[in-house]
C-alpha cells in the first residue's frame, strides 16, 4: 500500500470486498440453472435451511431489502412453483412462505452447480487462510448489521 490517501485501509478493505462480491455474483449467476437468479437461490436456500415458514416481512428483513423487492422475488418463485404462499393460520391478515418440493429440487440443483466453483476458490486460496479470515468477515458483517 502506498501513501496515497485514496489507498487508506478502509478504502482498500471495502474496494476488495465490493470487487470480490461483484466477481462472485457474476460467476455464480452464470452457473445457476436457467431462469434462476441469485436472489431466487438465496431465498430458497434460506427457506430450506430454516425448515419452517417465514413471512414475507421476515424474509425482507433477513435479506435487508424492501418488502416490495421481496414480494417481487417471491412472486417469481411462486410462479415457478418453488414456494407456496399461504395465509398464516394464526393471523389470516399475514402470509407465510414455505419452500415446495420443486423449490427444494431447484435449490439442490443450484447448490450442485455453484459448490464446485466456491470449492475451487477455497482450494486455491487454502482452507486455513479461509478459516482465518471468516471471523473478521463475520465481525465486519455484524458491525454493518448494527448500523441497520
Amino acid at each position: 500500500m502506498n501513501d496515497n490517501p485514496k489507498d487508506s485501509l478502509p478504502v482498500a478493505l471495502f474496494s476488495e470486498m465490493f470487487m470480490a462480491d461483484q466477481l462472485a455474483r457474476t460467476a455464480l449467476s452464470k452457473a445457476l440453472p436457467k431462469g434462476m437468479e441469485l436472489s431466487h437461490f438465496s431465498v430458497l436456500n434460506h427457506l430450506a435451511r430454516a425448515g419452517e415458514p417465514r413471512s414475507p416481512a421476515q424474509l425482507a428483513k433477513s435479506f435487508h431489502v424492501t418488502r416490495g423487492a421481496m414480494t417481487n422475488t417471491l412472486n417469481k418463485l411462486e410462479w415457478a412453483g418453488h414456494v407456496h404462499i399461504h395465509p398464516d393460520w394464526d393471523d389470516a391478515r399475514r402470509k407465510q412462505v414455505t419452500i415446495s418440493p420443486a423449490g427444494r429440487k431447484a435449490r439442490d440443483a443450484a447448490l450442485a452447480a455453484i459448490t464446485p466453483i466456491i470449492g475451487d476458490v477455497v482450494e486455491q486460496i487454502g482452507s486455513e487462510k479461509v478459516r482465518s479470515v471468516l471471523p473478521v468477515l463475520r465481525e465486519v458483517r455484524t458491525k454493518f448489521d448494527e448500523l441497520g
